[in-house]
């Protein structure tokens, strides 16, 4: 399971990967929160449940991301673990997982770049060399 920024002219463009598409959005998630902030930095105080359905895995990640930013937004929050238990594909895509953290604090907390949004252009999902790679824009 890793991730990797790849070269874009404005926004930030993110390769993750694992063995299985759960470790492939885990990655996904902490790399958009490593252009956040030093995920180093936020201790896993708190866990939050996540449930998400959508109509294809594209749909699915970009949930999954949009509910991370939206959490870090609205509620104020960052987060250093996530734990992707299951995505399914069927009729509907689904998603489980636990994120864990804390309340930014900005005598701890670095503050990199805000995130906006994610977007589907470029958006891939797909197997390569025995893993499973998603790849994503985030607007910046």
């Amino acid at each position: 399971m890793g991730y990797e920024f790849l070269e874009h002219t404005a926004d930030v463009y993110v390769k993750a990967w694992g063995d299985s598409l759960e470790e492939a959005f885990t990655a996904a998630a902490k790399a958009m929160m490593e252009v956040i902030t030093d995920t180093g930095k936020v201790e896993p105080e708190q866990s939050f449940e996540v449930s998400l359905e959508a109509g294809d895995l594209e749909s699915l990640l970009y949930l999954w991301l949009e509910e991370v930013i939206f959490m870090v937004d609205a509620d104020g929050l960052l987060f250093s673990r996530f734990q992707v238990s299951e995505v399914t594909r069927g009729e509907e895509a689904l998603l489980s997982a636990t994120l864990s953290g804390e309340e930014f604090d900005s005598a701890r907390h670095e503050q990199r770049q805000a995130v906006k949004a994610v977007t589907y252009h470029m958006m891939e999902i797909k197997e390569e060399d025995d893993r499973h790679v998603v790849k994503f824009v985030l607007d910046v």
